[in-house]
């Protein structure tokens, strides 16, 4: 009974700030909405007894990645009254699109396959089993090759990153590696006789 009232909590939170963060005008509220949203996401992955991807959700996506798109948001200074222009333009589209999603949510809500009956419940395991150790099996054994890929393709973007964001200015000093390298002592050092 606690179970399910701490799943609901945690689910109706996570769905609230999922809203909060849709409807928000404020980018850094947005931002601020999705943080919610992850820490009740971990409430749940916690419910269900998966407490490193809990941890890890919160490290990674609350400790790092939203502290980045904070950064981000302030950097950027968006202009919210050149945002608000010709948004009626794009309504017909948009409201299309909602009217779907939620045509296909109200046939997947209804279709019975989300029954009481239907669903399975969460067994709990035993202290015995460590879901790092479990997780580490599985992805270092059966994923190694897609563990490596998605490694390899970070690798590429941050590399990426680096690359587009890397500007020369005319006003900075930069370093000839090359010259630097192929110096002589000659070239530095002066004998001084007193």
């Amino acid at each position: 009974m606690l179970e399910t009232a701490f799943f609901n909590l945690f689910g109706g939170l996570a769905i609230a700030a999922a809203l909060g963060v849709i409807l928000s005008a404020n980018t850094m509220h947005s931002v601020m909405w999705l943080i919610l949203c992850f820490f009740n996401a971990s409430g749940l992955f916690f419910l269900l007894d998966a407490e490193f991807l809990g941890i890890i959700l919160i490290l990674i996506y609350v400790g790092a990645v939203m502290v980045l798109f904070m950064f981000v948001v302030m950097m950027l200074e968006v202009n919210v009254a050149k945002k608000r222009e010709g948004w009626l333009q794009y309504l017909p589209v948009g409201g299309m699109v909602s009217l779907i999603l939620f045509i296909e949510l109200v046939a997947a809500s209804t279709s019975g396959l989300f029954g009481s009956e239907k669903m399975a419940t969460a067994a709990h395991l035993g202290k015995e089993v460590s879901n790092t150790e479990e997780i580490g099996k599985v992805l270092y054994t059966q994923y190694l090759l897609a563990f490596e890929i998605a490694a390899i393709i970070l690798l590429v973007a941050l590399v990426g990153a680096i690359v587009l964001t890397l500007r020369e200015r005319k006003d900075a000093k930069y370093q000839n590696i090359s010259k630097q390298v192929q110096v002589r002592k000659e070239d530095r050092l002066r004998k001084v006789s007193m």
